[in-house]
């Protein structure tokens, strides 16, 4: 082989080599572990500090962030548009209207725009939040990739298609595949409602008049039932907070799944991951059943998460680095 030849080899395989290099390095959307190494090395810290601040006085901040984050991909993406204030925005629709934990990301903001002027998204902020929440819940921790930027549009009519608590299994399925998450990351990522509370607003009519008879829905284990019953009394006071996962709602753990095998889900989109044979078998996975190949929660959330935080991200010049989380620069 002439010198040229070996040199147009090594060359080309060269590049190969960084490309590779390069592919892995990149989460599926353009953004990396370590995007702010040096522009901003401090930024993971900054945040973790502030979300454990924030937790250590309302631990309820935990599955507030991280519910946050879940419904901010997918409406627009993974672009802090939940974040962004005024009429008729993402923050004030239906099911955004419970949602807390605004104050903990614009306190990390106004700490990084101190140490960082104008460099970190609040995008990726709300990201390494979300992360954050999950293990100082007891939960595992997972490289969060970065390099997002912050969109500039935020409509409430654009969270119609975020899951509700109605949705059967294929509605669910349905929207989750439109942003590229297959069944387990469903029932992965519902799997978040191990932590947190909801209103008895969104299940008491699981309770009373479920169905055209007026009974009760017949999944619930019927002696939970009673004690649902009690806590939510028909033409109570639906604003009342109820754990996700019964016993369980401080732990991230994965009794949230138990819960759904014994009839004790919440939400009706819960539970029907368990009744639904199409989603029933992830759920038996992570609960070790017999004779199915197990999955371990701590683990399969962390990649689910990942990819969830991926969905049509916004890089380089299509998007803004906010000064302000809540308002459009």
């Amino acid at each position: 082989m002439r010198i040229d030849q070996l040199n147009q080899t090594l060359g080309f395989a060269l590049f190969v080599l960084l490309a590779m290099f390069a592919n892995s390095a990149l989460g599926q959307a353009g953004t990396r572990v370590g995007f702010y190494s040096s522009s901003c090395p401090r930024v993971e810290s900054i945040v973790q500090s502030t979300v454990r601040s924030h937790f250590n006085a309302n631990p309820t901040i935990a599955p507030g962030l991280l519910r946050m984050h879940f419904h901010d991909c997918f409406v627009q993406g993974c672009d802090a548009s939940i974040l962004i204030a005024g009429a008729d925005t993402e923050r004030t629709a239906p099911p955004n209207s419970l949602l807390r934990g605004y104050e903990v990301i614009d306190d990390a903001k106004t700490q990084l725009e101190a140490a960082c002027p104008g460099v970190v998204s609040c995008a990726d902020i709300l990201a390494l939040a979300a992360r954050d929440s999950v293990v100082l819940a007891g939960g595992g921790s997972w490289s969060v990739p970065t390099g997002r930027r912050d969109g500039r549009v935020s409509l409430a009519s654009d969270t119609s298609n975020l899951p509700g608590f109605t949705d059967s299994v294929d509605v669910q399925r349905q929207k989750f595949q439109a942003k590229g998450l297959n069944a387990q990351d469903l029932v992965t990522l519902v799997g978040g409602h191990t932590i947190g509370t909801t209103a008895c607003q969104f299940f008491s009519y699981r309770l009373y008049n479920y169905n055209s008879t007026g009974g009760p829905d017949p999944s619930i284990d019927p002696a939970f039932l009673a004690t649902l019953q009690s806590l939510c009394p028909q033409n109570g006071d639906g604003s009342t907070r109820i754990g996700l996962d019964n016993g369980s709602q401080n732990r991230f753990d994965n009794s949230f799944f138990a819960n759904l095998r014994s009839g004790r889900g919440i939400l009706e989109s819960d539970q029907k991951l368990w009744t639904d044979g199409s989603t029933q078998t992830f759920v038996q996975r992570y609960l070790g059943i017999r004779g199915l190949l197990g999955l371990t929660f701590s683990l399969e959330f962390g990649r689910s998460m990942v990819k969830m935080s991926n969905i049509e991200v916004k890089t380089g010049t299509n998007g803004e680095i906010r000064r302000v989380c809540s308002a459009i620069n």
